[in-house]
């Protein structure tokens, strides 16, 4: 007789595990809002600095200054604009971003201001070349490339781009009304919306602009780890200066600082300060040729995003063969499409030169991020400075030549020959080995 067996005992089912509870949505990275309150930054300080051109003839008319001494307090803004960049990249790490800003932008107001009671060619030196250039210059691309290195690590050269589109947008958005400030009004109820506008833009850089991503203990956007503490080594000018030296000491920083000075020239010295007065020239109402100069700061925007987006895939130095090569070629056009009306010729040089305007400066960032590192927002302050004094330069240059050949002829055909020596610039300047350390090491 066999021994009864236990029933097989059932085996429970292991209880389901539980759930972890839904995350919530993802936040918006405040780097995103830091970035946003960058872009209306710069956008202001691109529609401040492009009121001269526009003034150009009012002042001419008023007061009988020559365009060659108009241009001179153009010059010295833009040269200040160049020299004040690296200085301020330098401030912005010791004394924060938001007290060089805020700054910044209430010293562009008072400059602006103070026009409307000048009654000489000096006040105008000194306000609109020496008090709004400095404080331009401290919101210059050094600003856009402090923001983006500090807040961002995936989609940097996107950020670039469009933080550097924000000075075409500043084009875009205050050119026209200004226009029709001057026209209807006078240009010295332009000058006073300019002061007004500054200082409400101070506003937001004061409530939501934050240093770093430490400091809300975020890490960059993108960041797996947070990067090393900022280095406290001295003041704000010794450590530019320091840069600049080790700099100098290296052919590609030279190479990228010649190149970009002709960027400059080609750019904010001569379109962007005498394309205005030359359309007049021609008969073409300012109100007309200032629209069409917006016109070139909307695809700018276009152009340069497109350029921040193409500097994250491709060779930054093909990219600014590229865009000076063709810059030049519509340069040696542009002295054919003026006219007292828009035609389709002149149209396409707008969008055509629009697409370029600082395309150049993402890849110019990049370089500069490729060969000194760290250092790279000073160094590029530094290069921006370059840019600057080619724009000073051939600001001053231009105006000089309209006041001896009673056209800008000259000074079109003298910009295309630039843009030519920039290419081979741009051909002479060699990738960085992979493996070498980066030149300010």
């Amino acid at each position: 007789m066999t021994e009864p067996t236990e029933p097989p005992q059932l085996r429970t089912p292991p209880a389901p595990a539980a759930r972890p509870a839904a995350s919530p949505a993802p936040r918006l990275h405040y780097a995103w809002i830091v970035a946003g309150v960058a872009l209306l930054v710069l956008v202001g300080a691109a529609g401040f600095r492009s009121t001269p051109g526009l003034m150009m003839e009012p002042l001419h008319h008023e007061f009988g200054w020559s365009h060659g001494v108009i241009s001179s307090a153009v010059s010295v803004n833009l040269a200040l604009y160049g020299l004040t960049a690296p200085f301020a990249a330098a401030l912005m790490d010791r004394f924060g971003v938001r007290l060089v800003v805020t700054n910044a932008l209430l010293m562009i107001s008072i400059g602006s201001g103070l026009t409307m009671v000048m009654n000489a060619s000096w006040q105008l030196v000194l306000c609109w070349g020496v008090l709004v250039g400095l404080g331009s210059g401290s919101m210059a691309g050094a600003f856009a490339t402090t923001i983006s290195g500090r807040w961002f690590t995936a989609r940097r050269g996107l950020v670039t781009g469009v933080l550097t589109a924000g000075g075409a947008a500043g084009n875009l958005v205050f050119l026209p009304l200004l226009a029709w400030l001057v026209d209807q009004h006078g240009w010295r109820t332009a000058a006073f919306v300019v002061s007004l506008c500054a200082t409400a833009v101070a506003v937001p850089v004061l409530l939501l602009m934050r240093e770093r991503p430490a400091d809300l203990g975020l890490l960059p956007y993108g960041a797996q780890t947070a990067p090393p503490p900022p280095a406290a080594d001295g003041g704000a000018m010794a450590r530019a200066l320091t840069v600049l030296a080790a700099a100098a000491r290296t052919r590609p920083f030279w190479l990228l600082a010649a190149s970009f000075a002709i960027c400059g020239a080609t750019t904010a010295g001569l379109v962007g300060t005498h394309f205005v007065p030359a359309a007049h020239d021609h008969g073409m109402p300012a109100t007309t040729a200032a629209g069409l100069l917006s016109l070139v700061g909307l695809f700018d925007v276009v152009g340069t995003i497109a350029s921040g987006w193409f500097t994250d895939r491709f060779d930054s130095r093909l990219l600014l063969i590229a865009y000076y090569g063709l810059r030049g070629a519509s340069l040696l056009v542009l002295p054919h499409l003026f006219a007292a009306d828009l035609h389709p010729g002149m149209l396409a040089f707008v969008i055509f030169y629009g697409l370029d305007w600082v395309a150049t400066v993402p890849p110019t960032i990049a370089l500069c991020r490729q060969w000194f590192g760290e250092d790279a927002p000073i160094v590029f302050g530094w290069v921006l400075a370059c840019h600057q004094l080619g724009a000073a330069l051939v600001a001053s240059a231009a105006g000089i030549a309209r006041d001896r050949f009673g056209d800008y002829d000259a000074a079109w055909y003298a910009a295309g020959a630039l843009c030519a020596v920039a290419v081979l610039l741009c051909l002479a300047l060699r990738p960085r080995p992979a493996t070498a350390a980066p030149a300010h090491a």
